[in-house]
């Protein structure tokens, strides 16, 4: 054999950056056994094995433990199956450190107790499916009554939260929220009683006297306040809620007094649920979905207005 086409130990350490001490273990283990040796007793290698090593060095950086790089070198597996597996592995990996990072922004931005810091690493550290899971016993437990109303559950498992791979820190915050809200059998009665009177489509009392198009505006007036940033109870709120007191009393011939304004508000509380409202709000926030309008619940905010204890302009 041509000894210029034998590379000793030491070559090889130069060639693939690798010391002497593992090439000597990775040929004592068979990975990349030697060629031959010199008279003196040393090891040398020939081309072959200088590629062998390269490859080894490449999989150990990627990962691959030992066992499998050998089989992969013995063709027993291949290289695309191998490296599917290890890339698939790292995306969970990846997964779990983005989420550890969320959770570190969340709890140095907040400066969070250690034991809510506990909470967030508990909640967040559930796997994707361990979360789905988590929320569709939510669901069961919630619908999965004989009488509960199919629609109702169909819509709610339709915008189940679904906390992405990397997300914000106030999507991590809303998820924990979320799955402590679920988990409450006292939500659960209410969300089955809200949602579904939303799933029949049921209008409030309130809303079918009054009629489509006073409901409409004061839904449209009420979320053009709401996405001005108006306080429900501040001195700007005063003319939106006058101006649908005075509307709606025309229309139910009362007199828009104080006592006609806390009916009108115990008449929109039938639609309301402030933990069911919240609900929608972090589902929305976990999501990442972009808020609709219409979608936004208005009457709490109205509510709140109306319930004021400022004194009532007189009729127009």
């Amino acid at each position: 054999m041509d000894v210029t086409t034998l590379y000793s130990i030491g070559e090889l350490s130069r060639r693939t950056g690798l010391s002497v001490r593992t090439i000597r273990f990775y040929s004592d283990s068979g990975v990349v056994a030697p060629t031959t040796r010199s008279p003196a007793g040393y090891r040398l290698y020939d081309l072959d094995a200088l590629l062998r090593l390269e490859l080894v060095r490449t999989l150990r950086e990627l990962g691959m433990d030992l066992p499998t790089i050998q089989r992969v070198l013995d063709r027993e597996l291949s290289l695309a199956e191998v490296a599917a597996a290890h890339a698939d592995a790292m995306d969970v990996q990846i997964r779990a450190l983005l989420l550890r990072r969320s959770v570190l922004r969340v709890v140095a931005g907040r400066g969070s107790s250690p034991e809510e810091t506990k909470l967030m690493h508990r909640l967040t550290q559930l796997s994707g499916e361990e979360r789905r899971r988590l929320i569709d016993d939510f669901v069961h437990g919630t619908f999965g009554t004989v009488d509960a109303d199919p629609t109702a559950m169909a819509m709610v498992r339709a915008a189940a939260p679904d906390l992405p791979d990397d997300p914000t820190g106030e999507q991590v915050t809303a998820w924990v929220e979320l799955a402590e809200l679920v988990g409450d059998e006292d939500f659960r009665t209410r969300m089955r009683r809200t949602a579904t009177r939303q799933a029949a489509g049921r209008a409030l009392g309130i809303e079918s006297e009054a009629g489509g198009e006073l409901t409409e505006f004061t839904r449209q007036k009420v979320a053009e306040a709401m996405e001005a940033g108006v306080d429900p109870l501040s001195d700007r709120a005063a003319p939106v809620v006058d101006d649908l007191v005075h509307r709606f009393a025309e229309v139910f011939a009362r007199t828009p007094d104080t006592e006609f304004r806390h009916w009108m508000a115990q008449e929109f509380e039938e639609a309301h649920d402030p933990l069911v409202d919240r609900y929608w709000r972090l589902v929305w926030i976990v999501n990442g979905w972009q808020v609709v309008p219409n979608l936004i619940p208005v009457y709490p905010w109205l509510i709140q207005a109306l319930r004021n204890d400022r004194t009532a302009q007189s009729p127009r």
